[in-house]
């Protein structure tokens, strides 16, 4: 479960049409936006009334509201051609305090209901299913519970699930202890142990408020909204936390959780009769209409600005120490707003270096990004800078001020607005795999507070009447700046500065709750608690029977891959892989470039050159107008690095770079043409650039620990154990960030800047590289002329290297070893991962040890790690060649590590059914089989070599797992003295591995 912190506000939008396979109960010769287009207002429908059927030509979709006749209930069908369908059910959620009483009900829904009564049916359903995307979320002010899946029987079964789960839930007192808070012995069979606080949300949000960026954002919402729901902590602030009863859960899943409050959302090819009758018959016929209290007023407006200052805790990786404040002032925006033009003016103050907030806030070099930005029913405004010294507090605000004036006076070019708007059109025409997740996302938080859904995705009307309003006033933009802005008394200033016993205030401020709460218990309680404590434990322990949940079968899964054709050319001289699709219009192009000939001392350099490559300018272009023909003319470049282990060998590997980029067809001569300026002429002249640049990264990483702490432990843990891991620690792990941060602290950045062209004569070589377009039949002769112009006009490249023989690396040599790493963070919690070196790809254990991870995951360690160690996540994965186990947001470290040896034990011992590996095959099916947008068709070719007759071997060889297998490849590669492991874990000071010569403590 997530939380999410402000309604989303980014939407992928674009046309699906997928080939491949097309089951006959899924056959059907209308397509679904014609078959809705067919039901008229008025039209009563398995209790349902249809009250308006819109299309909506620019999605590619017939949009069909419904209002549920007994209930209430609101409902929105999006019919579209895409047999990923989505479900969704949102309801308002209006806390008024901090104890995240809707956060806790999201996770205790999920914990069994009615007619699921088995623990925990939302983490058994992954198994059970061959879902694309299962997942719950808390916002501010709703709680929305989607899934999505490919497979029509599996909708209804998943369906039925989240019915029962949200209308009819258990909300049992032992769950709401485990996934919220209890009061428990630390060793639960040992009443003389202290008692401490436990429970998954409690352990989560420590972990959330250990990112400075989400302190901020939420004081930021409660502080310019304080007068209601916003004005509280709807994940729950950690010491309020322990506050909520068990009865208050209750009472606000009555409140909240009815139909009346309720809105429905389904997207796809499916038939709409059939969810519209599950729904009625399964929930909402068991309900009468109620008159839910959950709207959100307006917030009193302000009559003159405040200010307002918090603290949080110091930030180890920042770039510079001495610049670690932040500093916002944010708007509320009272009247009735269009939000597709608050989102442009947004875009054009912020976005990119020819923003004016840029260009005055973070080219000056006062700070090292904008500070974050919050959304609710009403709209909000902020800008500001963090990674900014305290004495800079007046200047920032000074310079805000200025900038509105500024705007207000010159308004903004009319290139830049067209480029905002050619961005639109694109986002339009590219076709995501999640389209439908998107777009509940997209239209909840409108929809939330009663606003029209259909008119949000009416873009194309948006643009019209945008452009209309600046046709009939060219000043249109300033006026709302001058209104929104300049005179709006409802501001917000607030400064955020590190405290350096933040976080043992923290600490005290938790034990002087913890100890006030022992206080207030009579022996009776304690004994009470104890016995709760056994009893959770006890429950915890026992094998679950799952069989009241619907599943499908190993025998539902496709036994055969649909084939991707590609065809392999030349540009040039350069090898090209064309891969025809259905793009809407849209060009991809990737070029891998090799780092074979890189000298190592360059390769800890190689993420910096790629972030700033396509920002430092080129050509006759300075960087300002390369961002602005970026902007108009593509979709986007960029390049990153790309390490991929050989298939069949795990001491071979590919280094590289990848190039990537995509146009709309009309301008891929654009697109190309700047390609070939940044191979032949990139600048590397401008220190103060390269800079800005360097700290807005250095900020970026720094900030993304808290959140990706997992990643960078298993990175950290496979680091001495391929040549692949070793790189991949060089250019994206912990070694990567304390890099950064070094860099980010030079005075002079002369050698940095003599680096860039030595990195760039070996890696933009079409000697050394390989090219992929993805394009429509139509347009691919024209796609492929255009690369070869590109290969000619970059050919001067070849003569400063040599060509590379091989893009293959291969390190006969490499000798595996063990490291255990310890990373003192900032954190109340734990991240935590254990890598074991196992075999490739095509190696014929590869597959078990595939089902392993996944059966392992969901029958031992969840258990372990997330009921009865309160970590909000874990589990094991199989991949490039290494078996790697995972914690995330965990108060444990060593019990965790026991955990994980544990799970072999279970698994060398063979106490699992041929279910639990049906489950497992099905849970490793439903990621092999997720869907793939056409632009990506074809890249798991291009990128790592594995051909579609590689990948059918591969899934023969799931299909075929054994129990023999499963026990045999746990002892083999996992059982002690079998094992050549890493070990990694970021978190707070801890003695018991400081005490422990075998840990590495950084």
């Amino acid at each position: 479960m997530q939380q999410l912190m402000q309604a989303s506000n980014g939407l992928s939008l674009g046309k699906f049409s997928f080939q491949g396979h097309n089951p006959s109960w899924r056959f059907r010769s209308t397509p679904a936006t014609e078959r809705a287009l067919q039901y008229q207002a008025g039209q009563k429908i398995h209790g349902f009334t249809v009250k308006e059927v819109v299309d909506v030509p620019d999605l590619f979709l017939t949009a069909v509201k419904l209002t549920h006749d007994n209930t209430g209930a609101q409902y929105l069908h999006a019919a579209r051609d895409d047999k990923n369908n989505l479900f969704s059910v949102q309801l308002r959620t209006t806390p008024m305090d901090n104890t995240g009483v809707p956060h806790i009900l999201e996770h205790t829904v999920l914990c069994g209901s009615e007619k699921y009564p088995c623990r925990d049916p939302f983490f058994k359903m992954l198994n059970r299913s061959l879902s694309t995307f299962m997942n719950a979320f808390t916002a501010s002010d709703f709680t929305m519970y989607p899934f999505s899946t490919q497979n029509g029987k599996d909708f209804q079964n998943l369906l039925s699930v989240y019915l029962d789960a949200v209308f009819f839930p258990c909300l049992g007192e032992l769950d709401f202890r485990q996934e919220g808070w209890r009061l428990e012995n630390e060793n639960p069979t040992d009443p003389s142990s202290p008692l401490v606080f436990k429970g998954v949300v409690f352990n989560e949000m420590k972990g959330a408020f250990s990112d400075n960026e989400q302190v901020y954002a939420q004081h930021l919402q409660n502080k310019l909204y304080p007068d209601h729901t916003y004005g509280v902590v709807s994940g729950g602030e950690p010491l309020a936390i322990p506050d909520l009863s068990w009865e208050q859960l209750k009472h606000f899943h009555a409140t909240h959780y009815h139909p009346s409050n309720a809105r429905f959302f389904t997207y796809g090819d499916l038939p709409l009769e059939q969810h519209l009758k599950q729904i009625h018959e399964e929930a909402l016929s068991k309900f009468e209409r109620t008159e839910p209290d959950t709207a959100v007023p307006n917030q009193v407006h302000w009559d003159r600005p405040r200010e307002d200052h918090v603290t949080c805790s110091p930030d180890v990786m920042a770039p510079d120490a001495a610049k670690q404040n932040t500093l916002c002032m944010s708007y509320l925006i009272t009247d009735t707003f269009e939000g597709f033009t608050l989102s442009l003016m947004s875009s054009l103050m912020i976005s990119g270096p020819n923003a004016p907030f840029y260009k005055a806030l973070i080219e000056p070099k006062i700070g090292t990004d904008f500070s974050s930005v919050v959304g609710t029913k009403e709209a909000s405004f902020s800008i500001g800078l963090q990674g900014m010294a305290e004495e800079d507090t007046e200047k920032v605000k000074q310079i805000i001020i200025q900038t509105f004036d500024e705007i207000i006076a010159n308004g903004f070019e009319e290139e830049r607005i067209e480029a905002l708007l050619h961005k639109i059109e694109i986002q339009m025409k590219h076709q995501s795999t999640s389209f439908g997740l998107s777009l509940a996302s997209y239209i909840a938080s409108c929809w939330n507070h009663d606003g029209d859904p259909v008119h949000l995705l009416k873009i194309c009307d948006s643009v019209t009447q945008f452009r209309q309003a600046l046709k009939d006033n060219p000043r249109f933009l300033q006026e709302k700046v001058v209104h929104y802005f300049k005179d709006n008394t409802h501001r917000l200033t607030l400064s955020m500065s590190p405290d350096e016993a933040y976080l043992e205030k923290q600490v005290k401020a938790e034990e002087e709750k913890l100890q006030k709460k022992i206080q207030a218990l009579s022996e009776s309680d304690k004994k009470d608690i104890y016995e709760k404590g056994l009893e959770l434990l006890s429950i915890q322990s026992q094998t679950q029977d799952a069989s009241c949940l619907p599943a499908l079968n190993v025998s539902d899964i496709e036994p055969t891959i649909a084939v991707t054709h590609v065809e392999m050319g030349t540009a040039g001289g350069v090898p090209v892989q064309y891969c025809e699709q259905p793009t809407n219009g849209m060009v991809y192009f990737r070029a891998m470039c090799s780092l074979n000939s890189l000298p190592e001392d360059l390769k800890l350099y190689v993420p910096l050159f790629c972030s700033v490559i396509t920002k430092m300018g080129c050509g006759g272009l300075d960087y300002r107008q390369q961002d602005q023909q970026m902007e108009l003319k593509t979709g986007g470049m960029s390049i990153s690095t790309s390490v991929n282990p050989d298939y069949s060998n795990m001491d071979m590997y590919e280094q590289g770079v990848l190039l990537s980029s995509s146009c709309l067809e009309r301008n891929l001569p654009d697109m190309f043409h700047l390609w070939s300026d940044i191979f032949n002429s990139p600048h590397f002249d401008d220190e103060e650039r390269l800079r800005v640049l360097v700290m807005m990264s250095a900020q970026e990483l720094a900030n993304g620990i808290s959140n990706s702490g997992h990643m960078y432990a298993m990175t950290r843990a496979a680091r001495n154990l391929t040549p692949t891991g070793e790189l991949q620690e060089t250019f994206g792990g912990m070694e990567q960030v304390k890099f950064m941060k070094r860099v980010a602290e030079m005075p002079d950045l002369t050698q940095v800047l003599r680096t860039l062209p030595r990195i760039k004569r070996h890696i933009l070589n079409p000697l050394n590289m390989r090219c992929a377009v993805n394009a429509t039949p139509q347009k691919m002769s024209n796609a492929a002329g255009q690369l070869d112009n590109l290969m000619c006009n970059v050919s001067s490249n070849k003569k400063d290297r040599k060509p590379v023989h091989s893009n293959i690396t291969e390190e006969p040599n490499f000798k595996p070893c063990q490291m255990k790493t310890f990373f003192t963070m900032p954190f109340p919690i734990n991240f935590v991962s254990e890598c074991i070196r196992t075999v490739p790809f095509t190696h014929e254990d590869c597959a078990s040890l595939n089902i392993l991870a996944r059966m392992m995951t969901s029958k031992y360690l969840h258990g372990e790690i997330r009921e009865k160690g309160g970590a909000y996540g874990g589990g094991a994965r199989m991949g490039g060649g290494l078996f790697t186990f995972y914690s995330y947001r965990d108060p444990n470290t060593v019990q965790t590590l026991s955990a994980f040896r544990k799970g072999v034990d279970w698994a060398i011992s063979g106490q699992f059914t041929q279910q639990d590996i049906n489950e497992a095959k099905l849970s490793v099916f439903s990621a092999v089989d997720s869907p793939v947008a056409p632009s990506d068709k074809g890249m798991g070719r291009f990128l790592s070599g594995i051909t579609d007759e590689l990948k059918q071997a591969h899934r023969e060889r799931l299909f075929a797992v054994t129990d023999k297998n499963i026990v045999d490849v746990a002892g083999r590669y996992l059982g002690i003295g079998q094992r050549t492991c890493g070990v990694a874990i970021l978190g707070p000071e801890n003695d018991i591995i400081k005490k422990d010569p075998s840990w590495v403590v950084k």
